[in-house]
């Protein structure tokens, strides 16, 4: 088998890949708009003698000519996805001979819900397509790269390993401020990767490696399993008409070596490497010995843009999605209401949970598509880590199948059906667990035996590959009111766990108080005592200002809180006023949100019925300048900061847009005049079939109020230079994400300017920076869909 082959590989040496194709394709006369995966039904003695001059310079693995073979990117070919990838896999082993050959999967090319229109098991299908017809073709691995979406990564290594056996390799592709597109850190991707179970995980493409480098670093920080880097060949320039790379094949083997002394075990090239590349960094590498892998045993829980590290100071999870106890609460569940959900989800992180639990267990509605839907909807709305909790195995399942991150499983306990039942699923999908420590004789009474359950469990967990840093051991709050006796056998059962045992431990903590006055007081007191034992993760309510009064004092005291920092900021700014105030609304549902808020929170179901409301007090120009507009500014600043990411940007543009859609009708039935800040025109150029980065920038212009002419993708120079013409256009924005097609970007400039059309044109797109927008003669560069809003607001439409 090949991963026996992988393991003495990087035991004994490094393992390297093949370099680029699509640069190798156009010395072979790959035209722009033509389609890469096409050279393996008309031309495989090209693709194969690409292969063989790669292996010739020292590549352990070729990747197929396999990128884009999927059924979206083919669905106008005359060739079907499993007819290409067998053509591909039979070229790349024909030129292998003893060599592997790895199945290359790329995106798909459209977001994925609910930032786009793919679902995910929409995607996981696609990507099944392509394994399938890769292992039936006889691939050695299978190569998941470039991708900027970790949710969709995890379709694709989902699809990779429940239809194949062989290796999963998985890299993703970050701006410089180490982040993905869609907004995931180096730790978060470590996290999430390695808990599906990949064999390899790192980054491609993005950048050149001088520019890789302190991502390459971040990630060796938190790996325990090899680390893979494939870099550009610097950063891309045009130079007499083409496109050229920045650093040859001696300076990119420099830095090769600096990862490889770090501890990354896998290299390879991207974008504008050849053969030259990959023969120099194979020599280079023969000098050195490889970095032995070492476990840094973790443990964290994740969403796709903030990971939770456990163990190091107290952690909150916000118990209020639970309808125990809860009438109205439970009410929302039957008629299918997740707005109370969100609500209380905004509430809990406003208030300072780390992470929430996630329950909606009711006999009466259909447990596994309300959670699947609450789950989705927190997701579009709050970034924190998820604990899913369910006493259903199923619907743990289906929820940690389509949580969008590494989340918690809420529960497992000691007896032999339950962890029979949960403990497949938290290996296969990477999840951390809460153990009870209870088994088929109950809970028991003395901390000794909750200490010997926990063992057991953990043990048990072991024999399944799940490595303790997943597992929080809960011993199990009992009430004051009936078992006052066991009240101090659970602190000591915590204390013993996490001094012998050395896991990380949880509490629901208000169990104590059942049945008493002034259980807040109790809560409290009982939390205080639990953190002194060890608690690591207290299941509270952290809109009660005692219980957070508490937790903050605790890490004051316990030297978590360095300087006392966070102390200060929160209890001499009033912070704690607000808290009581917040206190007072625990029974309420629904926060009030003005219109401006609740398109910074993005609760598009909330924006047409405000909206609706103030169509009745004031005009709709004052709803859009008022409310709307600063809103999304104010969206769009913390975007540039860095405190929110794509999705959240793009859910707020879609909440506006809910708000347009009810104004835009009114506007219609009272026979007023639509509103629009003027025309743009959208393209992505002739001979480039990408539109995720113009569909981005289309939704946020859109609702800030433009009337956006797309024409699409792969578009003709001519047809651009018409629209303009006729429609008047005073800003065009064109979109490029391949280098190859920045050629067409620079034509296309050129023709709108030979027919003196005087408009502003604004480019874009992934291998796109300032340097070269100005070498093609752009009037501006919008490295983002919030630079484009800035631009737009610059030119003059009338």
């Amino acid at each position: 088998m090949f991963i026996i082959k992988i393991k003495s590989f990087l035991e004994n040496g490094f393992l390297i890949f093949d370099g680029a194709m699509g640069t190798m394709l156009q010395k072979k006369g790959l035209k722009i708009g033509e389609i890469p995966e096409m050279y393996n039904m008309l031309y495989p003695d090209i693709i194969e003698e690409i292969h063989r001059v790669y292996i010739k310079a020292g590549a352990d693995i070729i990747t197929t000519n396999t990128f884009g073979a999927n059924e979206i990117k083919l669905k106008d070919s005359k060739y079907e996805v499993e007819d290409i990838i067998q053509s591909a896999v039979e070229i790349a082993k024909k030129a292998a001979g003893d060599n592997y050959v790895a199945l290359d999967l790329g995106p798909i090319g459209k977001l994925l819900e609910p930032t786009g229109d793919i679902s995910f098991e929409r995607a996981y299908n696609i990507f099944k397509r392509q394994v399938v017809a890769g292992v039936k073709a006889g691939c050695d691995a299978i190569l998941i790269e470039t991708f900027s979406d970790i949710y969709e990564a995890k379709a694709a290594i989902l699809a990779a390993k429940e239809n194949s056996s062989v290796p999963v390799f998985c890299t993703m592709t970050f701006n410089e401020d180490k982040r993905t597109l869609m907004g995931t850190d180096p730790l978060t991707m470590v996290n999430i990767l390695q808990g599906l179970g990949v064999d390899a995980l790192g980054i491609n493409c993005s950048l050149g490696p001088k520019e890789i480098m302190p991502i390459v670093s971040e990630i060796l920080k938190y790996s325990s399993i090899p680390v893979m880097v494939q870099p550009n060949a610097g950063l891309p320039k045009v130079v007499d008409g083409k496109t050229v790379y920045g650093i040859n094949e001696i300076e990119f083997s420099d830095y090769i070596i600096k990862m490889a002394k770090e501890g990354a075990l896998i290299f390879g090239g991207c974008c504008g490497t050849n053969e030259k590349y990959i023969k120099q960094i194979k020599k280079e590498l023969t000098n050195i010995n490889p970095i032995k892998l070492v476990e840094k045993n973790i443990s964290a829980v994740s969403s796709s843009t903030k990971t939770v590290v456990l163990g190091n100071e107290v952690k909150i999870i916000g118990e209020r999605i639970n309808p125990t106890g809860k009438k109205k609460f439970k009410e929302a569940l039957k008629n299918s209401d997740i707005n109370y959900i969100i609500n209380e989800a905004l509430k809990q992180k406003e208030s300072g949970a780390d992470i929430l639990d996630v329950n909606v267990g009711l006999p009466e509605i259909d447990e596994i598509q309300i959670m699947k839907k609450a789950i989705k909807n927190i997701q579009e709305i709050v970034e924190l880590p998820l604990q899913i909790d369910s006493s259903d195995y199923e619907v743990i399942e289906n929820a940690v199948r389509i949580y969008n991150g590494k989340p918690i499983i809420n529960s497992v306990n000691g007896k032999e059906s339950s962890m029979e039942k949960i403990f497949p699923i938290a290996k296969k999908y990477g999840a951390l667990i809460v153990a009870l420590t209870l088994d088929e004789k109950g809970i028991p009474l003395k901390a000794i035996d909750r200490f010997n359950i926990a063992k057991k469990i953990i043990k048990t967990a072991e024999e399944y590959g799940i490595k303790r840093e997943n597992i929080l051991i809960d011993c199990l709050v009992l009430t004051a009111s009936a078992q006052q006796n066991e009240v101090l056998e659970t602190l000591k059962a915590v204390k013993m766990v996490k001094d012998k045992l050395k896991v990380n431990t949880v509490l629901g903590v208000s169990n104590v108080s059942f049945g008493l006055p002034n259980r807040e007081n109790l809560n409290k007191t009982f939390l205080a005592m639990a953190l002194m034992q060890g608690l690591d993760a207290p299941i509270i309510n952290p809109l009660s200002s005692e219980i957070m009064g508490t937790i903050n004092a605790f890490k004051v005291l316990a030297n978590q809180d360095k300087e006392s920092s966070n102390y200060v900021a929160i209890y001499s700014s009033g912070k704690v006023s607000e808290n009581k105030k917040q206190e007072k609304l625990e029974t309420e549902i629904i926060k009030k949100n003005n219109l401006k808020e609740i398109v910074i929170k993005g609760l598009k179901e909330e924006a047409k019925e405000e909206t609706k409301k103030l169509l009745k007090e004031i005009d709709s120009l004052r709803i859009v300048d008022e409310y709307l507009i600063p809103g999304l500014d104010i969206v769009g600043d913390d975007y540039e900061k860095g405190d929110i990411f794509l999705p959240q940007l793009i859910n707020s543009a879609e909440t506006v847009k809910n708000s347009f859609n009810v104004i835009k009708e009114n506007m219609k039935n009272n026979n007023e005049k639509s509103i629009s800040k003027g025309k743009i025109i959208l393209a992505t150029v002739k001979g480039d079939v990408h539109d995720i980065g113009k569909n981005i920038v289309k939704v946020l212009l859109e609702n800030y109020g433009y009337e956006i002419i797309d024409l699409g993708k792969d578009v003709p120079i001519e047809k651009i230079v018409k629209t303009v013409k006729n429609e008047n256009i005073k800003l065009v924005g064109l979109s490029a994400l391949m280098t190859t097609t920045v050629i067409s970007m620079k034509e296309t400039i050129n023709a709108l300017k030979a027919n003196n059309i005087k408009c502003k044109i604004m480019v874009g797109g992934a291998v796109l920076n300032q340097e070269y927008a100005d070498m093609i003669g752009a009037d501006f560069y919008a490295k983002d869909a919030r630079e484009a809003v800035k631009i737009a607001g610059t030119v003059q439409y009338r």
